[in-house]
C-alpha cells in the first residue's frame, strides 16, 4: 500500500511541476529586430521641414540663379547683389582651412566660398538666424564609382541648398557616411577630402572672411534651359506647397 502510495504521490509531483513549469515560464515570442533606416529616408526626413522665410528666400535664390550666367564665382557675386538690393542681409563668405588627417606630415589646404544672409525675427530684433546658401551643393558629393544606393542619396540632394548651419551639419554628415560607405564597397580608398570634418570646413571652418561685392549688371537673360535646369531641384521634387524637396533648414 505504501508502496502504491509513493507512487501516485510521485506522479502527483510530477504532474504539479510541469503546470507550475508552464504557467511561470512564458513561451518566447517571435520578433523581429527594426532593420535600419535607409539613408534616404532619413534625408528625407531632414528635408521635410521648412518655414515660410526660408522658403521665401530660395524662391528669390531660385530667380537670382535662372536669369544669371556666366562663372560660378561670378553667378555668386550677382545673387548677393540681388538678395541685397532686395534688402536681405547677405554676403560673400570665403573659407579656408588646413587638414591633417590624423598625420601632420600629410597635409591638405582647403578653400570654398558660399553665401550668407542674416534673418533677423521680426518678433525679436535681437534673435537673428544664419541661413547658407549654397549653389552647387549636390556636385560637393560627388565620388568615383557610386553605387547605385549612394548615386540615388545624392540625387535626392537639391543643388540649390537653403538652410541653416545645423541642418547642413546633418546633411554632411549622413552624406559622409554614405559616401564612405559607397567607396569601401568598391574595395577604392577613402581619401581625406571625403571625410565628414574635411568637408565641414567648407562651410564651418573658423577661417572665414566676407568678400566685397561690387554691385554688377545684369547677366544676359540668354541664358540656356540647360544652364538655368542644373541649378534647380530635383525633377520629382514639387515645387508646391512647402515640403521637405524644397529647401534644406532647421
Amino acid at each position: 500500500m505504501l508502496g502504491i502510495l509513493g507512487e501516485e504521490e510521485l506522479d502527483q509531483m510530477v504532474r504539479d511541476y510541469i503546470e507550475s513549469d508552464q504557467s511561470t515560464t512564458p513561451i518566447p515570442a517571435r520578433t523581429s529586430k527594426p532593420r535600419p533606416r535607409k539613408s534616404q529616408s532619413i534625408l528625407q526626413d531632414i528635408l521635410s521641414e521648412a518655414t515660410h522665410i526660408e522658403t521665401q528666400l530660395l524662391d528669390k535664390v531660385l530667380m537670382c540663379v535662372g536669369s544669371g550666367t556666366g562663372e560660378p564665382s561670378s553667378l555668386k557675386k550677382w545673387v548677393v547683389t540681388r538678395l541685397q538690393m532686395d534688402g536681405y542681409e547677405a554676403s560673400l563668405c570665403k573659407t579656408s582651412w588646413v587638414s591633417t588627417s590624423g598625420h601632420k606630415i600629410f597635409q591638405f589646404t582647403g578653400g570654398y566660398d558660399y553665401i550668407e544672409v542674416m534673418i533677423t525675427d521680426q518678433n525679436f530684433s535681437s534673435k537673428t538666424t544664419r541661413l547658407v546658401v549654397d549653389l552647387d551643393l549636390r556636385s560637393q558629393f560627388e565620388v568615383a564609382r557610386p553605387t547605385r544606393t549612394y548615386k540615388d542619396l545624392t540625387n535626392a540632394l537639391p543643388s540649390v541648398f537653403v538652410g541653416t548651419a545645423e541642418r547642413l551639419d546633418k546633411i554632411i554628415s549622413l552624406l559622409c557616411s554614405a559616401a564612405e560607405a559607397s567607396l569601401k564597397e568598391n574595395d577604392l580608398h577613402i581619401p581625406p577630402w571625403r571625410k565628414a570634418e574635411y568637408m565641414k570646413s567648407k562651410w564651418f571652418s573658423k577661417n572665414c572672411n566676407k568678400v566685397s561685392v561690387t554691385p554688377i549688371s545684369e547677366p544676359g537673360s540668354d541664358a540656356s534651359e540647360e544652364q538655368k535646369q542644373r541649378y534647380m531641384l530635383p525633377p520629382s521634387f514639387s515645387r508646391g506647397p512647402i515640403t521637405s524637396s524644397r529647401l534644406i533648414m532647421s
